[in-house]
Parts: C-alpha cells; sequence; structure tokens
C-alpha cells in the first residue's frame, strides 16, 4: 500500500500529536499497549477521562526529575508515580513542571510503581522529548492497543521507534551561493532528515578540499545568543567567529544544526534560563528538568560532512568530548582549534559551569 505511512511518517505523527495534546497509542514486541499522553500538553478533559477509565495510570518521569522529587526510580533511568484519584491538573503538571519547585516543595508523598515492565514508559518519555515538550508522560496500560487505537481514530506506533536510537538519514534538499560579511565565496546547504524532524544547514565558505583536513564547527542552534545577541551566553560571538576564521583561511564548513539548547528546544531552554535566575547552575536547570546534561546528537553533524565528502576536519571548538564524538562517528579529528570568545561578566558563571561540568577548555 503506497499511500500508507511508513514508520518515519508514523514517528512524525506521533510526534505531532502528542505535541498538540492528542493520545497516541505505543505497543510493545510483546503486544502489551499504552496510551500516552504528554503531561506538557493534557487539558483538563481528557485527563478528567483518563482517570475514570484508566485507574492504572501513572506519570513516568526521568531519573534526574525522580532525584528531584525525592521519588524512587526503581526503573534505573525513570520512575513511574501512581496517579492519585484526586489528581489535579495543576498537580500533574507540577510533577514534570519544576517552575514551582522552589514555591511548593511538598508534591507528595509520592508513590512508584516497581512491577512489571518499563519499556512503554520509557518510549513515552523519549516521544516528548522528540516533540521538544517535558519528558514526562502519562501512560495507562490498554488490553486491546489496536481496537482502542481503531476506535478513537489515534496513531498507532510501535514503542522501539520511539526508542530506536538509530540517526535517520538526511539528504541534501537546495545549495545555492549566498556571499557572506566574513567571505562572498560562500554557500549553504540544506538537509532534511526523513523523520520529518528539524532540518540542518551547512555553510560551506570558499571552495574547501575533499583530500585534505577541513577547517570545520558544529554549530548547535542559539536563537537568544545567534539572533537577540544574548549576553548569558558565548554562541553568538562562536558562529561569527568561526565564520571569520573560515573566511580568513578562505575555507571551511561551519554546521548549523537545530538543536536548540543542547537539544530539548527553545522553550525548554528559556525553562532553564529561569531555574537559573532561581540560583541553579545550567546542569542542575537541566536535571530539575528531566533532561541529560547534554541531549544533542552529533552524529547529525558526522553524516553531514559525510554527505558533503569530508572525513578529515580541523575542529573549532573548546569541548573535547565534541572531538570524541566525531572520531566516534568515524570522522577524523586531524587538530582541535581553539575559539575562546564571548566572555562577559552576564555568562561567566555559565562558562565556569561547562568548565567545571562538561570539561571545556577554556
Amino acid at each position: 500500500m503506497a499511500f500508507a505511512p511508513d514508520i518515519n511518517e508514523k514517528l512524525a505523527r506521533a510526534r505531532s500529536d502528542i505535541r498538540m495534546g492528542v493520545p497516541v497509542v505505543l505497543v510493545a514486541p510483546s503486544g502489551e499497549g499504552s496510551l500516552v499522553l504528554a503531561v506538557e500538553t493534557i487539558d483538563a478533559a481528557r485527563l478528567a477521562e483518563l482517570r475514570a477509565l484508566f485507574p492504572l495510570a501513572v506519570i513516568a518521569i526521568t531519573d534526574h526529575r525522580a532525584e528531584t522529587l525525592k521519588a524512587r526510580a526503581y526503573d534505573g533511568d525513570l520512575a513511574r508515580i501512581c496517579l492519585p484519584p484526586d489528581a489535579t491538573l495543576s498537580w500533574v503538571r507540577g510533577i514534570a513542571d519544576p517552575a514551582d519547585d522552589l514555591r511548593s516543595p511538598m508534591k507528595g508523598p509520592l508513590r512508584s510503581e516497581r512491577e512489571g515492565s518499563a519499556e512503554l514508559h520509557r518510549a513515552g518519555i523519549a516521544l516528548a522529548k522528540a516533540a521538544r515538550l517535558l519528558p514526562a508522560a502519562l501512560v495507562a496500560p490498554l488490553s486491546n492497543p489496536e481496537a482502542f487505537a481503531t476506535k478513537n481514530n489515534l496513531t498507532l506506533l510501535p514503542a522501539q521507534a520511539a526508542l530506536d536510537e538509530g540517526l535517520t538519514p538526511l539528504h541534501p534538499v537546495i545549495s545555492a551561493h549566498l556571499p557572506l560579511n566574513v567571505s562572498e565565496a560562500g554557500r549553504l546547504h540544506i538537509f532534511r532528515p526523513e523523520d520529518g524532524a528539524e532540518e540542518h544547514y551547512a555553510v560551506e565558505i570558499g571552495q574547501p578540499r575533499r583530500d585534505a583536513p577541513v577547517l570545520a564547527r558544529l554549530h548547535s542552534a542559539c536563537f537568544t545568543g545567534d539572533l537577540l545577541g544574548s549576553l548569558k551566553c558565548d554562541c553568538g560571538p562562536q558562529l561569527r567567529g568561526a565564520l571569520a576564521q573560515m573566511g580568513t583561511e578562505g575555507a571551511g564548513v561551519l554546521l548549523y544544526l537545530n538543536q536548540e539548547g543542547r537539544g530539548i528546544g527553545l522553550a525548554n531552554k528559556m525553562r532553564a534560563y529561569s531555574l537559573q535566575d532561581q540560583g541553579f547552575d545550567t546542569v542542575e536547570a537541566n536535571h530539575r528538568l528531566g533532561f541529560e546534561d547534554d541531549e544533542r546528537d552529533f552524529r547529525i553533524g558526522a553524516e553531514i560532512l559525510r554527505r558533503m565528502g569530508f572525513s578529515d576536519v580541523r575542529l573549532i571548538t573548546n569541548n573535547p568530548s565534541k572531538v570524541a564524538r566525531m572520531e566516534d562517528c568515524g570522522i577524523t579529528v586531524t587538530e582541535r582549534v581553539p575559539l575562546k570568545v564571548g566572555q562577559t561578566h552576564h555568562n561567566a558563571h555559565y562558562l565556569a559551569t561547562k568548565a567545571k561540568k562538561s570539561g571545556h577548555l577554556l
């Protein structure tokens, strides 16, 4: 059936659904199924129906968020918080969103489920992350997931599709000449992933050789720093500094990867900023939200470099782990080129945290 969506298209549909507050149905290889909704986008009507129909529903949160809430993460990387019968929408959202943690720290006592498999709950969290939402999902067991999905016209998705850590293939869309301040010999390439996620870009300066190490930078999108000139980070100066180095040398490639906020999205990055205003550093803020220190996937950058014919790079970065990740992906890093720009009194603590907790060489 040529018109039927393939697995990548179903995954894109599922991401879109939970982002809008529409439930999806996930199915494990065993045949077990669950109704899954994102905590961030569920509304009062759907929560009331969930409570009425599914008394065994739970809230799946990551171990980082569970640690903040002093909840038991029996499943290691996540906790399944039992949903009280009188749970309100504000209480449910408070489990996922740390905005009011300091004002209302007592959300429990919280009881964590410890029996049975957490595979579908893990997939629900992964789906919420992929939708750039808070990493928390309401999960209710279904005895006949296929029939429930058909009856309610819901997207039915294998759980493994949400959990799959393989890289979705990227395809070049178009490239065109783009004269820049740093070099009139600029060219912009657009790459689109098959799974319907954000496009990524490559800025090519001059005509870099494919048989020699290219001066390269993997730059993660930063709306606040790159576009608005935010003083809370050094992203904008790094972007312009890397392009300037390439312009001076006459050749290079800058990959602009749409992984805002270390891969958590702009809204969650602003939530992290709000937590930083309360006194938490950038890593602590990410953990209170339920995220890892860094959620980016640098395999995307490696794949784009290969697509463009590059296998050896002189990588512009202060982050040794980025060098290691490129090497792990089969890209040879012949040199790490430092990029020490943009420090202000506004971002001094942020940069110090990157150096202390993330190993950046500043």
